[in-house]
């Protein structure tokens, strides 16, 4: 039996959309991930088992290693026809991969709810990637698409700021930083009972060829200021200025005010507007507030982010 791999899944906290741009954004990786592990079988083929983090199987199939190679999939399943994708891209970027005369059995396990959004594609994408010894951020470029947080976050066992130079060329940067806030106790994930397509997110942005430079410069201004802050106030009006900026140039309403317009203290969408979570701030624990609204799901700070 093989170590299984294992990536960590994330959170934009700063820079969602404009990430793409090449705004400074700042990304935690959370205490939740994926595991995948291979192991060797008789029969010449491919077997994936993927686990919820209950135990249960949500996914499972077969796979003809002619079927990677091509990179067709018969199956009428998106997920099957996603994994084959995801291997023959692999095997293109290293085509030593797969080229076993035995069969493997593959058992991917999540940590959290799939429908969290905290990077169930993202952590198998990492996750193969160290599987096949290829590079995470190509293997996503030629697959998902997307920015390349998600998969930094995934690497990462600590804040750091990801900003892309360029993207064609796969430049970017990637720090350490050292974001521990001190109000983190009055900090809440909020879960909005929808997961939100990160693809079409992004799509719906680029269509919109947004004049981007000001706004950039005013997000990496936010964001180095939410990294350095000391007072819940003053990073309660960083959230806010984040929000109005994104909410312009998106053209949507900002979740506080569409959703939680009587709550107390800032909330800032993370990720693609309209679902997985947003974050929260309150001087005691909101959940009564939000189950009231619906909303059951609230993680505080500590138990989401890692080294958090």
């Amino acid at each position: 039996m093989n170590n299984p791999f294992y990536s960590n899944g994330k959170l934009l906290i700063t820079g969602e959309y404009v990430v793409l741009d090449g705004a400074l954004s700042l990304a935690v990786p959370t205490k939740f991930g994926q595991s995948l592990e291979v192991q060797p079988i008789n029969e010449a083929k491919i077997i994936w088992e993927s686990f919820d983090e209950k135990g249960a199987i949500w996914f499972e199939d077969a796979f003809s290693f002619d079927a990677v190679a091509s990179g067709f999939s018969s199956s009428n399943n998106d997920v099957s026809k996603r994994i084959v994708q995801i291997l023959n891209v692999a095997k293109t970027l290293n085509p030593s991969f797969l080229n076993s005369e035995t069969g493997l059995k593959i058992t991917t396990h999540l940590t959290f709810p799939k429908n969290w959004g905290l990077g169930t594609s993202s952590t198998l994408i990492n996750n193969v990637a160290h599987w096949a010894s290829v590079d995470a951020f190509k293997l996503l470029e030629k697959t998902f698409g997307g920015s390349g947080y998600d998969i930094a976050c995934a690497q990462h066992n600590h804040a750091i700021t990801y900003q892309l130079k360029s993207a064609d060329k796969g430049e970017r940067t990637i720090k350490k930083v050292g974001f521990n806030p001190k109000f983190k106790e009055q900090l809440y994930f909020v879960y909005l009972n929808k997961k939100q397509n990160s693809r079409e997110g992004i799509a719906n942005y680029k269509a919109k060829k947004i004049n981007t430079a000001a706004i950039i410069s005013e997000i990496n201004a936010i964001t180095n200021q939410m990294i350095d802050c000391v007072s819940l106030e003053t990073f309660e009006d960083l959230l806010t200025q984040h929000e109005s900026i994104i909410s312009k140039i998106i053209k949507q309403e900002p979740v506080k005010k569409r959703l939680f317009n009587d709550f107390s203290g800032s909330i800032k969408s993370l990720g693609a507007w309209g679902g997985d979570f947003v974050l929260a701030t309150c001087r005691e624990n909101p959940g009564t507030y939000f189950k009231s609204k619906g909303f059951e799901m609230v993680v505080p700070y500590e138990e989401m982010v890692l080294n958090g």
